[in-house]
């Protein structure tokens, strides 16, 4: 008897234990933050960069523990411990749309900065240093642009409750995903993506957004069927799928349907790097977002 009173506290201590871990707000890894990147119109100094790395007769990129030179030495105030982000400014090669609107927004945005990792000067000389990488979100290149470290905060997440799919709008500021970080069309759960609501519109950091998709609207491109979500009538008559409703219903008299949420890591005048924190299904370019 005695045994199994034993077993049975056992087993509520390993259940309360859970319970436990299960109530405890989740943090946001450092990697989403300093690997997070940001659009942004402000200007970004690009008078410090990597001139090249160790092995560069044969190397054309630089990863973790890799040693590269950057033009900073002693003559600029550079000094052994300096510690460095390293970015680079992006464009879409493909320069198609996903969406309507999607590459004129993003140009008002501003410039996609990748965050590319961070040096720590272990050498230096009159006019350059020699910086280990001690983090890397890719790779690191010539040419990279050089700032000096900036702590980052990385803000609480909050536990996910469970979520209403079909939440009416609060009438809150909102805002459309533009883009993924690298340019993802689709994403999920964990991944990055920038908003067209930055500071200027009083968003912050830690502030949370809700991802939702109007019924019936077509805004990415790899959808083209008009009106495919109530009738898709054609000439002779409805072509796909079962009838159609008897009365004219649109986007803005049915129900929308909520996609995710994510929580602002960074911020630029018209923009937000958002990490996603919860996705029912994939989040596209077009879809739409709004304070919670």
């Amino acid at each position: 008897m005695r045994r199994k009173i034993i077993v049975a506290g056992l087993a509520l201590g390993i259940c309360g234990f859970a319970i436990s871990a299960q109530d405890q707000t989740p943090q946001v890894f450092p990697n989403n933050v300093y690997c997070s990147g940001i659009v942004t119109t402000e200007a970004v100094p690009r008078d410090t960069y990597v001139i090249t790395g160790e092995e560069a007769n044969g190397k054309i990129v630089f990863i973790q523990n890799d040693y590269v030179y950057i033009n900073k030495g002693s003559s600029q105030g550079a000094k052994v411990g300096d510690k460095f982000s390293v970015v680079r400014p992006t464009e879409d090669v493909v320069k198609i749309d996903w969406s309507k609107w999607q590459s004129n927004i993003l140009r008002k945005m501003g410039t996609m900065w990748e965050d590319e990792g961070s040096l720590t000067v272990v050498d230096v000389r009159s006019d350059l240093s020699i910086a280990k990488i001690d983090g890397v979100c890719g790779y690191i290149q010539r040419k990279d642009v050089v700032l000096p470290f900036i702590q980052r905060p990385e803000p609480p997440l909050k536990s996910v409750a469970k979520l209403d799919e079909f939440t009416p709008a609060n009438g809150k500021p909102m805002a459309m995903v533009i883009t993924g970080k690298a340019y993802q069309q689709q994403v999920g759960k964990n991944d990055i993506v920038y908003v067209n609501l930055g500071n200027s519109q009083g968003v912050k950091v830690g502030d949370y957004f809700r991802v939702f998709r109007y019924t019936g609207t077509q805004h990415e491109t790899d959808f083209q069927t008009p009106r495919f979500a109530f009738d898709v009538d054609g000439d002779w008559g409805p072509i796909y799928g079962f009838g159609a409703a008897p009365k004219k219903w649109d986007w803005n008299n049915t129900p929308r349907e909520v996609l995710g949420e994510g929580v602002v890591l960074r911020t630029g005048p018209n923009s937000a790097t958002v990490l996603v924190t919860f996705s029912k299904r994939e989040i596209f370019a077009g879809d739409y977002v709004e304070l919670e």
